[in-house]
C-alpha cells in the first residue's frame, strides 16, 4: 500500500492534512471563549481574562515541571522568553480581554462576525511568494459573502446574543471587537514567523512558555484591576466562574495553542489563518445553543459558504 494512501492525501504537501485537522480542532476550542461570559454573566470581564490565563498558566508551569522531573526540560534564552511575552499579550490576555468586553458591550454575535475577518487580514498579509493571487480570489469571495449574510441577519436582530442595551455601547463593542481583531492578526503572523526560525521548539514547548507568559499577564492585571479573591468567592455563580476559567484556560488556551502552533508550522500563514473562521463557526453554533434560539436559513447559509470558503483554500494551497 502507498504512502499517500496510509498517510495522507493523494497529491497533498506532507503534513498538509495534519496541519488542517490542527487548525481546526483549534477552532472549535476558540469558539468556546464567545459564550464564556454569557455563561458566568455576573463576573466582569476582567476576572474572566484573570481567572482563564491564571488556569492556562499554572497547567503551563505543572507540564515544564514535569518536563524537568523527566530531564526533558527545555529552557527559553531571555530573547525567547520575552518574545514570548510580547506574543501571549498580543494573542492571549490582551486580545481575550478585548474580546470580553466586545462581547459584554454588544453581545456575542456581533463580536463573532468582525474577529471572522481575522482569515481575511492573515490570507491578505500571509500569502506565500509562490502563490497567485488569483488563486486566493474564491476562497476570499465566499468568505466575504458568509460574513455579508451574517452582518445583514446581526443588522436586523436575528443574531443570538445581540445588545440592544442603546447605540453607544454597541459601537464601543465594534470598537473593542476592532482592536482585538487587529491584537490577533499581529500575533497569528508573528507566532508563525517565530515557529518558522525555531523549529528546535516543539509546538507544546512553546505552547508552554507561552501560558507562562499569560499567566504573568493574568497575574499583573489582576494585581492592578481584579476582584479580590473573597470578593469573588462571595459572588453568586463562583463556581460557574472557576468551571468557566478552567475550561478555557485549559482547553481555548493551552490545547487550542498547541493546536494552532502545529497548524502554522505546517501551513502557510494565509491557509492557516483561512481555517480561523472555523472558529467563527464553532462560536456561533455555541452561542446559538446557550442562547437555545435556532439558526436562521441565511445563517446556515452563511455557515456553508465559511465551510466551501476553507475548501477553496485548501485547494488553492495544495
Amino acid at each position: 500500500m502507498s504512502a499517500a494512501v496510509v498517510g495522507r492525501p493523494s497529491g497533498w504537501p506532507p503534513g498538509m492534512a495534519v496541519g488542517i485537522l490542527a487548525g481546526l480542532g483549534a477552532g472549535a476550542f476558540w469558539g468556546t471563549t464567545f459564550v464564556a461570559p454569557l455563561v458566568a454573566p455576573g463576573f466582569s470581564s476582567i476576572d474572566l481574562t484573570v481567572g482563564r490565563f491564571l488556569s492556562c498558566g499554572v497547567l503551563s508551569v505543572l507540564l515544564l515541571l514535569w518536563s524537568g522531573l523527566r530531564g526533558e526540560a527545555q529552557r527559553p534564552s531571555w530573547r525567547q522568553a520575552g518574545t514570548a511575552l510580547w506574543l501571549s499579550l498580543l494573542g492571549y490576555t490582551g486580545y481575550y480581554l478585548l474580546l470580553v468586553l466586545a462581547i459584554q458591550a454588544a453581545g456575542a454575535a456581533l463580536p463573532v462576525l468582525i474577529i471572522g475577518t481575522i482569515p481575511l487580514w492573515i490570507m491578505l498579509l500571509g500569502k506565500p511568494q509562490g502563490l497567485r493571487w488569483r488563486a486566493l480570489v474564491p476562497g476570499l469571495l465566499l468568505t466575504l459573502a458568509g460574513l455579508a449574510l451574517m452582518m445583514r441577519v446581526t443588522a436586523h436582530g436575528g443574531a443570538a446574543g445581540a445588545a440592544d442595551d442603546g447605540g453607544q455601547q454597541l459601537w464601543l463593542g465594534i470598537l473593542y471587537a476592532t482592536l482585538a481583531m487587529a491584537s490577533w492578526t499581529t500575533y497569528g503572523l508573528l507566532n508563525a514567523r517565530w515557529l518558522a526560525r525555531h523549529p528546535e521548539v516543539n509546538s507544546t514547548v512553546w505552547a508552554n512558555w507561552l501560558g507562562v507568559a499569560a499567566g504573568l499577564g493574568a497575574l499583573f492585571i489582576w494585581a492592578v484591576a481584579g476582584s479580590t479573591l473573597d470578593t469573588l468567592v462571595q459572588r453568586p455563580g463562583f463556581g460557574t466562574f472557576v468551571l468557566v476559567c478552567v475550561v478555557t484556560g485549559v482547553g481555548s488556551a493551552w490545547v487550542a495553542s498547541v493546536l494552532w502552533n502545529m497548524a502554522s508550522r505546517r501551513l502557510s500563514a494565509s491557509l492557516a489563518g483561512q481555517l480561523i473562521v472555523s472558529e467563527t463557526v464553532f462560536g456561533l453554533l455555541y452561542a446559538f445553543a446557550w442562547s437555545a434560539s435556532w439558526p436562521a436559513a441565511v445563517q446556515w447559509l452563511a455557515c456553508a459558504l465559511f465551510v466551501l470558503g476553507i475548501l477553496a483554500s485548501i485547494q488553492a494551497h495544495r
